[in-house]
């Protein structure tokens, strides 16, 4: 072996050599950190996001052919990258050379917003199209499948029917391989690489030889080929391994043979090379799971063996192995052995298990016999990219035929350890023939045999048994079916959806004004080519600390002792700061109670801040805060849900309360009157850049500049940072020049932290940053509030609801943060479209030992008025008519009162609804709805429409005002800056959108910098869909007063250029700087009297939308939306379209698939993407389509125009709304005529769980009280 041996690889071209490489450096912070590629974006760590996605490319000296894969940076080691070619987002194209195509088009096409994530998309594609320069649909859509996509629908907008140029795809422009990494493989004699790092040893054999006598000297060591397995367990779980075998270029573990009873494939083929091999085969069940296991990347990184001998719980290829009767080609420094992939070997059985320094060489997977059937399932929370709840691999095999069964195998994942075989049931029904009553006894044996106690991991207890028999009996039917027509039967791959249509009403439009058009991001071609800075791009400073946070690990505690001596002894360690370091400020009054930045006394929650370490690099203060020893004495109560906290009467302040009419003489005057409950869970912002800040010390005067990633730099100067190290304001200037996402979480909690993290800038006098880890950033943070909703509705029989009383509980975790202003909020939105003439609604926020919940986009609206549209749905189901037109009935009419006297005029509510009704055809697809329904037992199709009634203000015209400044530089340039942040909402396009109509000049002429509390101060938070509105105005303001000013000089030279008016306005000294000023819009509540004139005005809509879903699996479908909105006169459409499609799939999210799970110790679970689903782009439903009313007019606002950002959200229940409507459809066929209680999200348990047939009845139900789940609802 090779010792010290010298790493060669290329980066975007550029050779790269490292002599002292430490094998524990991934490719990520490398190329971020070492060579300042910051395109490349941290978003999970995982390789769960893609946002961290480039392109590896790798020559055969064998086959003399380049393989193009792309891979998460996050988990590729920079030790296996010897002789690879590297490309990142910056190789692809940038604005200072050349813009590759794919930029381009992602750009203009409008698919970015806060661009966080857009490096990653590009690199998606841009390899699919290095490999396949004309994709399919569906091979587009696969690329995608590996990323995230938090807010962005791809649209093309042909507004103005102009035809769009675009650059052509030339691909003898592309980067070509390295030559000389060309030369390197095919000369330089191989030889096994050994990296020695201070923890950890890389050992890299190319020979099977070297492999074997690495395994013999290191039994232990973990083989790697992606590090997809091993990666996420040193990152995640602490298993740290000193030595790492990763084998290279070695032939015989990249084997295909094919043989006449089957296909031999090598160990170290990637599963993306496995599912090309099969391809050509007649795999169909592994297809179908390899198209839906992990993402195109993580598929592209893992390999065959490493995916088998990892044998995880859930892996989606074992069970399918396992029953297919493989077997594994083992070899050793003794010889070759051969062994079944079965259940003793998937059990890690010694006697069936690798011996010490054996290797898995290869797999034998034998084609089907005539008369044999194989078919894989799954069900995940998503349909792509999501780990399987339970999976399972079937084979039956008839014989000469006749149907009667000669070998049976069935195997589950995620329903135990590892991989279970049900070999005692399959032993019980060899001989019996293939009919129902042979289906009854074999659902009862497997439920038998497969047993899951109550208290099982991952919870879904009674989830996973119904799967276990709807899954068998998916293949009984499968199976049955092609016995009858006597021929071999195949799998289909499920269809993936495709991306959504965009409809924008065309409008006339003067070419010199760009208010009104399409303009594209002005962001976005810097999105695309990773050009954006965001916070943790800024380069390393000298001096540079890293703070990382120590956060509680118990819910409710008092805190006996911290031991700092281990975390300051390692190398590396400056400070550890606690409460005692920031002297004596500790504790800040937040609307209306105090809040802590740290906590050494008594815990509240787990995630609370304890401490923080810091330290010279990231991977030390990390490193440290593990060793932070902290003693617990456990306090009681402990208090997690609501309905706990209403047990304890622990809530903050009192109730909220809006009342109109006469409540109780209207329930004694209506036909009927429906109690009901629904319970909504949280959201996690899931914003793709973490918390990130730096705080710079300018060294005199005590001054200081921090850059953060904040939606309130105000907010982050004064009342945070300013404060906590005691010097005046003007001394701390706060800069964001973009954020990556934000949706209401980058404000209290980024002030907190934002606090504390310049504080060992007291003793140390050096700039520190902080930058949250995916993890450490939702166990921290919080998100929306679970909702608990009551409801008592007086109605008539005709669907007329007289009398309506509301309950509403939030969740608003241990400190109040912006809990009462979310339940306010709910209560003034709670009617949404609908004219209630008595209602009573009254809302608590509940104090409870979880971490805080703040802001998120709606702001308790898509919690309030998913209450209201379920009461609605009820009222329908009693009344025996449909919800639509219930809603219809009940829905505001032209010129109104709302319940707080607010006067309203709904004729544009109703053309909304009107319209959507049109044009999505609801009526005829009604019925066709009905139709398949009526054909079809196990699978259903659900519509619903829903309307929007959204009110827009922020309860105090303090709140409100905004302020810029305006430059008009002597060339004739100008310079704008403005109080709002740009966080992917497009508002830095619209003001200098704004800036060009008034100023009457090219959009070219107009720069935007960023936000500063430097240039305009006192800026209010950026939220509540008022940010362009507000500082638009301001921005107006600002450029009519230097127009007045300039008027003279203009009228005096007509014709003359804008640098000629600059130069003859500094001359007659004239200022040609000016500030703009909007002092808010009018607006009070007082709820003593539960009046005012809360809301400057209201943005309408109405949702259509289609689903079809799978009765026995619970998996839905998205078919269809249509969406017409009223946004009065749009400033920029083509942005305002991606903020409605955004948060409609946002939306869609929150009452779906977008789960909180919680410890009954208060521990949060879902701390990142492999257990928080988000939607993907399989989940964008397959037509989308999105058209607005003819514009309105309205005299306050900016151009009349209205704020979209939040409104679209809500429209995510119209989905919710017609899984409702599938799943009362197939309990009315299976004669279930009782109340529907669906709680949100609604997710694939919830639906199969409604769909009550003889499965559910048949599985064994733990009594309550018997077991500690191992989940609780919030």
């Amino acid at each position: 072996m090779d010792g010290a041996a010298e790493l060669v690889f290329c980066v975007n071209g550029r050779k790269v050599i490292e002599k002292n490489v430490d094998p524990e450096t991934m490719l990520l912070p490398y190329l971020r950190k070492k060579l300042q590629l910051t395109g490349t974006k941290y978003g999970c760590g995982g390789g769960g996001c893609g946002a961290c996605t480039v392109m590896i490319s790798r020559y055969n000296p064998i086959t003399k052919r380049i393989r193009h894969y792309p891979a998460n940076a996050c988990l590729l080691p920079i030790c296996s990258l010897h002789g690879a070619a590297v490309t990142t987002v910056e190789g692809v194209g940038s604005t200072k050379a050349r813009i590759h195509p794919v930029q381009e088009r992602i750009a203009k096409c409008h698919g970015t917003q806060c661009g966080f994530c857009t490096p990653g998309m590009v690199m998606s594609i841009y390899t699919l199209l290095r490999n396949h320069p004309e994709p399919t649909l569906d091979q587009l859509t696969d690329a995608l499948g590996g990323r995230l996509y938090v807010c962005v629908c791809f649209s093309k907008d042909d507004d103005d029917g102009e035809k769009e140029e675009f650059l052509p795809l030339d691909p003898t422009q592309e980067l070509i391989f390295p030559p000389e990494l060309m030369i390197m493989a095919e000369k330089q004699p191989q030889r096994t690489r050994v990296f020695v790092g201070d923890r950890m040893t890389w050992i890299s054999p190319v020979t099977l030889k070297e492999l074997l006598e690495a395994k013999v000297k290191y039994p232990q060591a973990p083989i790697v080929m992606g590090n997809t397995s091993v990666g996420p367990e040193v990152r995640f779980k602490g298993a740290f391994h000193p030595v790492i075998i990763s084998p290279e270029c070695i032939e015989e573990l990249s084997v295909v043979n094919h043989a006449d009873d089957g296909l031999t494939l090598g160990a170290g083929l990637s599963l993306a090379q496995v599912k090309e091999i099969l391809k050509t085969q007649t795999y169909h069940a592994l297809l179908k799971h390899l198209g839906t296991l992990a993402g195109c990347q993580i598929r592209n990184m893992a390999s065959l063996g490493g995916h088998i001998v990892s044998r995880h719980l859930d892996s989606d290829l074992n069970p399918l192995l396992a029953v297919g009767n493989c077997t594994l080609n083992l070899l050793s420094k003794e010889g070759e052995r051969q062994i079944p992939l079965n259940e003793q070997f998937l059990t890690k059985c010694p006697s069936a298990d690798l011996k010490p320094g054996e290797i898995l060489v290869s797999v034998n997977i034998p084609y089907s016999r005539k008369w044999e059937f194989v078919s894989a399932f799954r069900q995940a929370q998503r349909q792509q990219n999501a780990l399987a709840i339970v999976n399972s691999g079937m084979r039956v095999f008839f014989g000469e035929g006749g149907g009667i069964i000669r070998e049976l195998s069935i195997a589950y994942g995620g329903v135990g350890p590892t991989t279970i075989c049900a070999k005692n049931s399959c032993q019980k029904l060899i001989g019996r023939p293939w009919n129902e009553e042979m289906l009854d006894a074999a659902c009862r044996l497997i439920l038998d045999e497969v047993s899951l106690p109550g208290w099982a991991p991952g919870g879904k207890v009674e989830f996973k048994r119904t799967l276990l028999i709807s899954f068998f009996f998916k293949f009984y039917l499968k199976v049955s079916q092609i016995l009858k027509t006597m021929v071999n039967g195949t799998d289909r791959v499920l269809a993936f959806p495709v991306l959504g249509v965009l409809v924008i009403r065309p409008k006339s439009q003067l070419p010199q004004d760009p208010i009104g058009r399409p303009i594209m991001h002005l962001s976005g071609i810097k999105h695309t080519t990773g050009e954006a800075i965001y916070c943790d791009d800024m380069p390393v400073l000298d001096g540079e600390l890293f703070l990382a946070f120590v956060t509680s690990s118990r819910a409710h505690a008092e805190i006996v002792s911290i031991d700092l001596s281990e975390a300051l002894s390692l190398p590396g360690v400056v400070d550890i700061v606690t409460e005692e370091d920031l002297r004596g400020v500790n504790s800040f009054g937040l609307f209306g109670e105090p809040e802590k930045l740290l906590e050494t006394q008594e815990v509240s929650c787990v995630g609370q801040l304890v401490c923080a370490v810091v330290a010279d690099s990231e991977v030390q203060a990390k490193r440290a805060a593990k060793r932070v020893k902290i003693v617990y004495q456990d306090l009681e109560p402990v208090i997690l849900t609501i309905e706990e906290a209403i047990r304890h009467h622990s809530f903050f302040q009192g109730e909220r309360k809006l009342e109109y009419g006469n409540v109780d003489e209207a329930f004694k005057v209506v036909d009927q009157i429906l109690e009901g409950e629904i319970h909504m869970g949280g959201q996690e912002h899931f914003y793709m850049e973490t918390q990130s800040m730096l705080a710079v010390p300018k060294g005199e005067d005590q001054e200081m500049d921090v850059y953060v990633s904040s939606q309130f730099p105000k907010y982050i100067q004064v009342t945070w940072v300013a404060a906590t190290l005691k010097v005046p304001a003007n001394k701390i200037m706060c800069h964001v020049k973009r954020v990556g996402g934000a949706f209401g979480g980058k404000v209290t909690k980024t002030g907190i932290m934002a606090a504390i993290t310049p504080s060992p800038h007291l003793l140390h006098g050096c700039p520190v940053r902080c930058i949250l880890e995916r993890g450490e950033d939702m166990l921290i943070t919080g998100g929306r509030h679970p909702y608990l909703g009551k409801y008592k509705a007086g109605f008539m029989n005709d669907g007329r609801i007289l009398a309506l009383d509301v309950e509403h509980y939030c969740n608003g975790g241990s400190t109040l943060d912006e809990s009462l202003f979310v339940i306010e909020i709910g209560l003034l939105k709670v009617d949404n479209a609908y004219k209630f003439p008595n209602l009573r609604f009254r809302g608590w926020a509940c104090r409870t030992n979880l971490p805080s919940n703040t802001a998120l986009r709606g702001f308790g609206f898509p919690q309030s008025g998913l209450i209201t549209e379920n009461c609605i749905t009820e009222v329908a189901a009693k009344c025996g008519l449909s919800p639509e037109k219930v809603r219809m009935m009940n829905m505001y009419k032209e010129i109104d009162q709302t319940p707080y006297k607010q006067e309203i005029d709904a004729t544009n509510l109703i053309q909304c609804w009107k319209e959507c009704m049109a044009t999505s055809s609801y009526s005829l697809r009604k019925v066709a709805v009905e139709k398949f329904n009526s054909e079809n037992y196990w699978k259903k199709k659900g519509l619903a429409m829903v309307p929007l009634k959204f009110p827009v203000g922020v309860l105090s015209t303090a709140a409100a005002q905004a302020a810029a400044l305006v430059h008009i530089y002597l060339d004739g340039s100008v310079l704008v800056t403005h109080g709002g942040i740009e966080m992917g909402q497009g508002v830095h396009t619209k003001m200098i959108q704004v800036a060009s109509r008034e100023l009457r000049m090219p959009m070219s002429n107009v720069h935007l910098r960023g936000t500063s509390t430097e240039t305009v101060p006192n800026a209010n938070v950026s939220g509540g869909s008022l940010v362009a509105d507000l500082n638009g105005l301001a921005v107006k303001d600002a450029c009519q007063t230097l127009l007045k000013r300039l008027e003279p000089i203009i009228s005096k030279n007509p014709k003359g250029t804008w640098k000629d008016w600059a130069q003859a306005a500094f001359d007659e000294s004239i200022s040609l700087s000016a500030t703009g000023y909007f002092r808010g819009y009018e607006s009070h509540m007082n709820w003593e009297t539960g009046e005012g004139h809360p809301f400057e005005y209201f943005v309408f809509g109405a949702a259509c939308s289609e689903v079809e879903i799978d009765c026995l699996t619970g998996a839905h479908k998205n078919i269809r939306t249509d969406i017409v909105m009223d946004i009065g006169h749009s400033i920029n459409p083509a942005l305002d379209v991606g903020q409605i499609e955004g948060a409609f799939i946002q939306g869609m999210g929150l009452y779906t698939i977008e789960e909180l799970k919680y410890s009954p110790q208060g521990v949060l679970y879902t701390r990142g993407p492999d257990q928080y689903k988000i939607p993907a782009v399989s989940d964008v439903p397959t037509e989308l389509h999105v058209s607005f009313l003819p514009p309105s007019q309205n005299s306050n606002t900016l151009y009349s125009s209205k704020g979209l950002g939040e409104p679209g959200v809500f429209l995510g229940c119209s989905v919710f709304f017609a899984i409702h409507d599938a799943v009362r459809a197939a309990r009315q066929e299976r004669g279930l005529l009782g109340p529907l209680k669906l709680d949100s999200p609604l997710t694939p348990e919830k639906i199969r769980m409604a769909c009550e047939d003889k499965f559910t009845k048949m599985i064994p139900r733990d009594e309550p009280g018997s077991y500690v789940p191992w989940n609780i609802p919030v």
